[in-house]
């Protein structure tokens, strides 16, 4: 069985995923034009940017006739937004991929419904709601925005009842979800990519390291054959559930050598920039190729990667590249508090190597 072959990619959204998507482009032959509020960001250095809301139906339309497929690096634009363009192009992943996760509580409903393991949980959207989840699911939990909530914002760690109103305070109105909080040994996820004929292909697992909900660094292949199985396993049923197609993430909590699912997203993801330099393909041509109907390429890891992201300020350029091993992305971003502004990886064919260039590297690095 074959697909059509696609070359005319619309992103909506041109951050740094999209310009790394664009990046990946090239080589193949494909074209890229992207749907961004601004026509400043890191996406226009690699190909052309529609400016303007991203839910805006003429540009929406008008992007969608000029691409032979329609993407995303940004999963939280609306897909009623996207469902009038479904008779003009191929959307993937789908309007029902990108439905599922854009509200934690169905994307708990979907994992649940898979028989994936997820965290105590409940519907929250007032206070009396909040008082009876704690008594349910236990403290301490997190409470947490339903929707748009990405790198640790919309959410609170509710220890004891006295953190009620706090928590409301912070989160704000709306439809919440409150979740047992878990003490887990360690965070992975796992990316993946599905084609259009049900092909499928698995990076290794990685080890993410956070701080305040936002990646710091990761560490992969993570070997954990255990681990590994139970992901690909988790991955190839929600993949299959949504007829998936493009690259998928799924984030874990790791639990008594067990994972819990906590979220996924439809999409090239932070955690998986270490494929970049340290896979045969990347995770962003993978997605190209996926989305455009092209054979998957190799994930075989190429030796251990560390990636480090760089948040609020950029590094010393020079004095990180002095470290063998080493590739440093500058996404072109202007620098404030918690930006994700580049990232460097760090390839080493020995393990012992590449924790003492991370090591190195670690300390040339400053999070703001």
């Amino acid at each position: 069985m074959t697909s059509r072959v696609f070359s005319r990619v619309g992103i909506v959204g041109a951050g740094q995923l999209g310009r790394m998507l664009g990046q990946a482009a090239i080589p193949l032959g494909v074209r890229c034009l992207f749907l961004d509020r601004s026509a400043d960001v890191p996406g226009a250095h690699v190909a052309p940017v529609l400016v303007g809301d991203l839910e805006d139906a003429k540009l929406l339309k008008q992007l969608a006739s000029q691409c032979d497929v329609l993407t995303f690096d940004w999963e939280n634009i609306s897909a009623a937004a996207l469902a009038p363009l479904e008779k003009l192009t191929a959307i993937r992943p789908s309007r029902a991929a990108l439905e599922a996760s854009q509200d934690r509580l169905l994307e708990k409903a979907l994992f649940s419904r898979l028989k994936i393991p997820v965290a105590a949980h409940a519907a929250v959207d007032d206070r009396s709601d909040l008082i009876a989840a704690i008594e349910r699911v236990g403290l301490p939990g997190v409470l947490k925005t339903r929707r748009f909530g990405y790198d640790g914002k919309g959410q609170f760690v509710v220890r004891k009842s006295a953190d009620i109103d706090a928590a409301l305070a912070h989160v704000g109105a709306g439809k919440l979800i409150y979740e047992k909080f878990l003490s887990f040994s360690s965070e992975v996820s796992i990316i993946g990519a599905r084609g259009a004929t049900g092909e499928c292909a698995f990076y290794p697992l990685s080890r993410n390291h956070h701080a305040g909900g936002i990646l710091r660094y990761g560490l992969a292949p993570h070997r954990d054959r255990t681990l590994e199985r139970q992901a690909r396993l988790y991955m190839r049923r929600v993949m299959r559930d949504l007829r998936y197609v493009g690259v998928l993430t799924i984030e874990f909590f790791v639990m008594g050598g067990r994972l819990i699912a906590n979220e996924m997203a439809p999409r090239v993801h932070n955690s998986g920039h270490w494929t970049i330099d340290g896979c045969v393909t990347s995770q962003f041509e993978n997605h190209l190729r996926a989305i455009c109907g092209m054979p998957l390429g190799s994930t075989l890891a190429l030796g251990h990667t560390a990636m480090i992201n760089f948040l609020g300020t950029m590094p010393d350029r020079e004095r990180l590249l002095a470290i063998d091993g080493l590739a440093f992305h500058d996404y072109g971003k202007t620098a404030r508090p918690g930006r994700k502004l580049g990232h460097c990886t760090i390839v080493k064919s020995r393990v012992k190597d590449r924790n003492r260039a991370l090591e190195n590297a670690l300390n040339l690095i400053h999070w703001t």
